[in-house]
Formats: structure tokens, C-alpha cells, sequence
């Protein structure tokens, strides 16, 4: 009678093994943090090439050289992006142009000195005034002029920081269009490549265009779903503002909502605009806070928790792992990781499903 072999396990991994394991780990975290200038407008500008390329192929179909469709697209995608930027140029400078004098209100309220001076108020600067003309009708040199108010000078400098941060963004959203017209122009000559250096087997050919082609539909799923998380946002956003009361509420919930897609600066940036018209219109930092607070929470529960969610369904991964995931890429790379962590989730997913050595990778992942 034939013995019945017993099950047997997968071999375990020895000590020396996790431990290499986890270093490289460590290692491959490390290089992407300081690789970040690098790699960031590397992987943006393949994304973004997988993201347009239907439509670069629908205007193939119709005999538009590949080039040409490519140059088309790309100069679409721009000019729309300028439209809005120009749209909403003069509400920015508007806002911009406000600091210094919310600087001084906020520095007033702080101080408690937003009530009326009293006479020995008036008293002491015409004393000052009158000592000034006294030194410069004898020639001397004139008193020194108050100096700035240190709130609108940390203001200045916070404003002076975001714009060195925005110029930094701008150049690695240039290198990622150029790549990803090139990647575009190129066909599917890159993708034959990295099918060839699958190796000599048809199986493997066939799993890594399979791979490819489910990479293009995540990458599509992804900006729809961040698309339809922006209009909730903006939509949102002027809500609450109307509700409190702040002038022009539609406008500033259209920012907000474009604002989102920023790397960096992004919700921050809203937040902190309508945290200043709100204190402009009525000069109360209560207000301007609960307007803040009301901003920062939709923004944090549909930008993060319900877009992580929604992506998470749309992607055929679990929620939990999305969230940790999308947090993970934002502490590695701010706010790029917060923007390219969900379309690099969903690359990890697809390849995790193909290949049998990641399968513990693709059941974490999944839904």
C-alpha cells in the first residue's frame, strides 16, 4: 500500500537571509530619497506618457504622424494648464497683494492694540515727528525709521520660501513633459524593449506587455478617480465657504480644488489664501481659523481618506493598503509621493500579479 506523502511547507527564510533582505530594504529607501530630484520627473513624466497615450493612438488612426499627435497632445495639456493658471492670475495677485496688510491686522489682534488710540497715543507720535523735522531742518541725519513689523517680515520670507519651492516644482514638471513627448513620440518602441529584455520566452513576452497594457489602465483609472476627488473638493470647499460667508466662495473653492494637484505647496497653499481673505473680510482670527480648519478637513477627508478609498476600488486594492501606501511616498518624496504613490501602488499591483516570486506582495495589496 502506497505511503501518502505529507504536505510539506515552503523552505523558511534563514536569519542571514531577512537580515540581507532588510537592509536592502533600507538601502533601496535611502537611494530614493536622495535620488528624489532625479527619479521624481522620471517616473511622472512614464506615468504621465501612459496616461496620454490613447489619445496620442486615437490621433494616430487617422493618419496624424506620431510626432505630430504627440506635440498635439502634449501642447493641449499645456496651454490648458496655462488657461487655468491665467484664469486665476489675477484673484492670486489680489491675494499676494493683501498679505502686508492681513500681516498687520493679525499682528494688531494678537497684540490686543486694534482699539482706538488714545490721546497720549497721538501725543507721542507728534513728538516723534516734530524731533524728526527738528533734526533735518539743521542738517542732521533724520530718526530712523520704524522698523518693519516682524510678522509681515516673516511673511515676506514665508511667501519668498514657497516661491523658490514653486520654481523647484516648475523645472521638474518641464524635465517630466519632455520625457513624457519623447516616451510618446517614441511609439512602442520603448515598450518593445522592455519586452525584449523579459527575455527569449513568449510566456514571459506575453506576461510583461500584459503587465504594460494593465499599467495603462491603472494609470487611467488613477486620473480619473484624482479628477473626480478635485471637482468633490472644489465643490466642498465653496460650500463651506458660502456657508461662512466669505465673498467670492466659488472661486476660491475652483482654486482649491485645482490647488490639490499641486506638489508642495498644493492644499497648503489654499488653506493658508483662504485663511487670509476670510481674516480680510472680517478681521476676526476665530473666523479665519474655522475657515482654515473647515478647508483642511474636506481636503484631508476626501483628498486622502475617500480618494484612497475610490482608488482603492478602482485599482482592486484594499483601502488600508493604499492609505499606508500613499503616506509611505509622501514621507519619502512629499508631496510628489502624495501625487505618484497610488499609479506606483497600482505598477507594484500589476506586477505582483504576474509574477509568482511577489505573490505575498499582491495579496497585501489586494482588495
Amino acid at each position: 500500500m502506497a505511503e501518502i506523502a505529507a504536505p510539506t511547507l515552503a523552505p523558511k527564510l534563514t536569519i542571514i537571509e531577512i537580515t540581507t533582505l532588510l537592509i536592502a530594504v533600507v538601502v533601496a529607501i535611502g537611494a530614493a530619497r536622495i535620488a528624489q530630484p532625479f527619479m521624481v520627473p522620471v517616473v511622472a513624466g512614464i506615468l504621465l506618457s501612459y496616461a496620454l497615450r490613447p489619445l496620442v493612438s486615437m490621433l494616430e488612426r487617422v493618419k496624424v504622424p506620431r510626432v505630430a499627435a504627440a506635440a498635439l497632445v502634449m501642447s493641449v495639456l499645456v496651454g490648458a494648464l496655462s488657461a487655468i493658471g491665467y484664469a486665476i492670475r489675477d484673484d492670486v495677485s489680489a491675494a499676494v497683494a493683501e498679505l502686508p496688510g492681513a500681516a498687520r491686522k493679525l499682528r494688531l489682534s494678537l497684540n490686543g492694540s486694534g482699539a482706538q488710540p488714545g490721546p497720549m497715543t497721538h501725543v507721542k507720535e507728534a513728538a516723534k515727528e516734530l524731533d524728526r523735522a527738528a533734526a533735518e531742518a539743521s542738517g542732521g541725519k533724520p530718526a530712523p525709521a520704524a522698523p518693519p513689523d516682524r510678522v509681515i517680515t516673516q511673511v515676506q520670507t514665508f511667501v519668498e520660501a514657497q516661491y523658490a519651492k514653486v520654481m523647484t516644482v516648475f523645472t521638474e514638471i518641464v524635465f517630466c513633459a519632455l520625457l513624457a513627448f519623447f516616451l510618446l513620440a517614441s511609439g512602442d518602441t520603448f515598450r518593445r524593449k522592455v519586452a525584449k529584455l523579459a527575455g527569449d520566452s513568449l510566456a514571459r513576452r506575453r506576461v510583461t506587455v500584459e503587465v504594460l497594457n494593465d499599467i495603462d489602465s491603472q494609470v487611467q483609472r488613477y486620473l480619473m478617480t484624482l479628477l473626480a476627488a478635485n471637482i468633490m473638493i472644489a465643490l466642498a470647499t465653496w460650500g463651506a465657504l458660502a456657508f461662512l460667508g466669505l465673498p467670492n466662495a466659488g472661486m476660491w473653492g475652483a482654486i482649491t480644488g485645482v490647488l490639490h494637484v499641486i506638489p508642495y505647496a498644493g492644499a497648503a497653499v489654499a488653506t493658508f489664501g483662504i485663511g487670509v481673505a476670510m481674516f480680510l473680510h472680517s478681521g476676526s482670527v476665530a473666523s479665519a481659523s474655522i475657515a482654515m480648519a473647515v478647508v483642511a478637513v474636506i481636503a484631508t477627508l476626501i483628498g486622502i481618506g475617500y480618494l484612497s478609498w475610490l482608488q482603492g476600488k478602482a485599482s482592486r486594492m484594499n483601502a488600508v493598503a493604499v492609505f499606508i501606501g500613499v503616506l509611505f511616498f509622501g514621507w519619502l518624496w512629499g508631496g510628489w509621493g502624495l501625487l505618484l504613490g497610488m499609479p506606483i501602488l497600482a505598477v507594484l499591483k500589476s506586477i505582483s500579479d504576474r509574477v509568482e516570486s511577489m505573490r505575498p506582495v499582491s495579496e497585501l495589496l489586494g482588495a
